[in-house]
């Protein structure tokens, strides 16, 4: 394995994430402290516990949730375009380094980024709610799994994307919707039974039950379940990947 190739790729991503530190850190701490403000303040004045734990704690894993995945897509989706947007991907595809390689900068970049920004907004949310963690080491795997997961499906957007506005396409209408609907801020648990169906079909749910799981020791669907969906889209989204540099998709042309 060519570690000086990886580690280059990586320490540029990184560098370059450190230059938008505004946007890429304050903005998204501001967002998540207007979710408290907003729904903790405003609904948990109504809705005080649910399962036992106060609304305001109750919704710090969605919270995390929606910005893990919102930020792992965004960073490695626009990681990966701008080689191609510059032209640079055809120096890079020469390069002596693997495909393999090349997934593992960009990706291990991305997914350290929202990793990071997770462990803020955490934090931040510790100033709003007392939180408690009942299983810290299955929330560290929970957000590792799907901060790398997340960044995989980024790259293949970002190869796929042939303009800037394609890139925010689907996580401003696909993901932020289906974590919104997800149980972000509620327990599928107190919808109407045809509803909690339907509510199943949502990917994102399996997510953000068993991270809560991993604060509360509550979820709203087996833990063992939501692991291994992450599990299966990480497969999925392997497979696209292995296919793009197989075939050369929108990388040759």
């Amino acid at each position: 394995m060519n570690l000086p190739a990886i580690k280059a790729i990586y320490k540029f991503e990184m560098a370059r994430w450190g230059r938008t530190l505004l946007q890429s850190i304050v903005s998204p701490v501001i967002a998540t402290s207007l979710y408290f403000v907003v729904f903790g303040a405003a609904i948990g004045s109504r809705i005080t516990a649910i399962e036992g734990v106060p609304y305001g704690a109750f919704i710090v894993p969605g919270l995390i949730m929606l910005t893990l995945l919102t930020q792992s897509v965004a960073n490695a989706s626009f990681g990966i375009y701008f080689p191609r947007f510059t032209g640079t991907i055809y120096e890079l595809l020469s390069a002596p380094i693997s495909y393999f390689e090349i997934v593992v900068g960009y990706v291990g970049a991305a997914a350290t980024k929202s990793i990071i920004l997770g462990l803020i907004i955490l934090a931040t949310a510790g100033l709003f709610v007392p939180i408690e963690i009942a299983h810290p080491l299955w929330m560290v795997a929970f957000l590792v799994l799907t901060a790398v997961t997340f960044s995989l499906l980024g790259f293949i957007i970002g190869i796929w994307a042939d303009g800037f506005e394609k890139l925010q396409l689907v996580p401003l209408l696909i993901i932020t919707p289906l974590t919104f609907l997800g149980g972000t801020f509620y327990s599928i648990n107190i919808l109407p039974p045809f509803w909690r169906a339907v509510t199943l079909f949502n990917p994102v749910v399996y997510l953000v039950s068993g991270f809560r799981w991993a604060f509360f020791d509550i979820a709203d669907v087996s833990p063992a379940t939501s692991l291994a969906m992450i599990g299966l889209f990480l497969a999925i989204f392997l497979a696209v990947v292995a296919w793009i540099f197989k075939t050369g998709y929108r990388l040759k042309s």
